[in-house]
């Protein structure tokens, strides 16, 4: 049993004593003789189920860039940078000399602060650096440097408004891909694959001759570049076919052989056939194309916000954008461009007022009464006029959930099939409602074969 006892210092503070490992250990409390008591206690229970492990000393200096080194062989090139560039010009210069325990979360929120008072740094940049001291201070206590995180106790700084998404309409689109195409030609191929894809820059300077499905009209989006080197898309959804108009597949076919040879067989290429250089795309390309069509400044990445309110303003499904775009869930480009949704919604309003306070609602439940009376009629006869062999597929249709067993008779004959009935009603076809049809549809397409 491992023992240990409690020692008044000169200064008045209270220290705990024991032995592990056959030497004598003195850690100092504080001048509460009952919390030194209460740690000592808790100190030789571990002891004596085997689960003490001494804390390690360090620095916060010593400890991030030990830390720092650990991350840079096992994450992404870009959030090794994004991780250091907050460490090495922020959290060093501020914390460095500090002993890891002596981090506090006042001492968190008092930095902060400083920061939040210099106004060089946004709210959400600010919750980004909470985040790494977060992740820093939980490595600590996995490697036996902390016991508690003080970062955990620090309040998130409010995140600042998101800032208005800067696109282009329609008619700015045009212009800017028009003055492309008369003084810089050589980039038009480019742009235009940027406007009608939404591909981020990385995944189109990436591109390769092998991606595009010529046939069946999709780019495929394999992988991206970043800092000449090629990465894996960063999450899974990111790997994606996207669904590409006919024009621009013209125009890819005619740059295809005016594109410079590449040995890496890119669409993109630079005049040496290696991976386009992209900042010099930006500022030697874009944003002078933009400059010369008299349309307003935005960012490359924009044309990819530009595609996506193109496919809303369309009344495309949520699901088939975030799909194109590569996002995570439907939920994140909801949260993303929901705001432009109500403006495809216009009228919504006017037009429930109008079916049920207009109008229209005089009609409205008669007419939809009579359409299930006679889709009931219809559905009656032809009932009555298949086999019960046949009858079996009929009521199974109705359920599309599952798939209708096959005619034991197999094809029905022309003179059994339900169309004959259908057409003694009176313009039947108008009065179904469209699911009875796509009902009907199924079950005249699975069953009933041309003789």
């Amino acid at each position: 049993m491992a023992r240990g006892s409690v020692v008044k210092r000169k200064s008045g503070n209270y220290a705990i004593v024991y032995r592990i490992g056959g030497k004598q250990r003195w850690k100092t409390i504080g001048p509460n003789k009952k919390e030194a008591e209460a740690a000592l206690a808790e100190v030789l229970v571990k002891i004596n189920r085997g689960e003490f492990r001494e804390q390690k000393k360090a620095t916060f200096n010593e400890f991030a860039e030990k830390w720092l080194s650990y991350m840079e062989s096992r994450v992404k090139e870009t959030t090794y940078r994004f991780y250091r560039d907050i460490v090495v010009p922020h959290l060093i210069p501020y914390f460095g000399d500090y002993n890891l325990k002596a981090i506090t979360p006042y001492l968190i929120e008092e930095y902060l602060t400083q920061k939040k008072k210099e106004r060089k740094l946004s709210e959400t940049t600010l919750s980004y650096h909470l985040r790494v001291l977060k992740t820093i201070f939980k490595k600590a206590i996995i490697w036996n440097y902390l016991v508690t995180n003080p970062a955990e106790k620090v309040e998130k700084p409010p995140r600042s408004e998101k800032r208005e998404m800067n696109i282009l309409t329609l008619d700015e689109l045009r212009k800017f891909l028009k003055i492309v195409k008369e003084t810089d030609r050589k980039y038009y191929p480019l742009f235009l694959t940027a406007a009608l894809t939404g591909m981020r820059r990385g995944e189109l300077l990436a591109l390769k001759w092998e991606d595009i499905n010529w046939e069946k009209g999709q780019i495929h989006v394999r992988r991206s570049v970043y800092g000449n080197k090629f990465r894996k898309p960063k999450t899974k959804t990111a790997i994606r076919a996207i669904i590409v108009p006919p024009t621009l597949l013209k125009v890819l076919k005619k740059w295809q052989l005016a594109c410079p040879p590449s040995e890496l067989n890119l669409v993109f290429p630079n005049e040496k056939g290696k991976v386009k250089d992209a900042h010099n795309l930006v500022n030697r390309h874009f944003l002078p194309a933009l400059k010369r069509a008299g349309v307003k400044r935005i960012r490359f990445h924009d044309l990819r916000h530009t595609y996506a309110s193109i496919l809303i303003a369309q009344g495309e499904n949520l699901k088939f954008i975030q799909s194109q775009l590569g996002h995570a869930s439907a939920q994140m480009t909801l949260d993303r461009y929901g705001h432009l949704m109500p403006q495809v919604q216009h009228g919504v309003a006017e037009r429930l007022e109008r079916t049920l306070f207009g109008s229209d609602s005089k009609h409205f439940v008669s007419n939809l009464l009579a359409e299930r009376v006679e889709s009931q009629k219809i559905h009656d006869s032809l009932l009555h006029n298949i086999s019960s062999q046949q009858e079996e597929c009929w009521w199974a249709m109705l359920d599309l959930n599952q798939r209708p067993p096959a005619c034991e008779a197999g094809a029905l004959p022309l003179s059994q099939s339900p169309t004959e009935k259908i057409i003694t009603f009176k313009d039947p076809f108008i009065e179904l409602k469209i699911v009875v049809l796509n009902k009907l549809k199924t079950f005249l397409n699975c069953y009933i074969m041309p003789i």
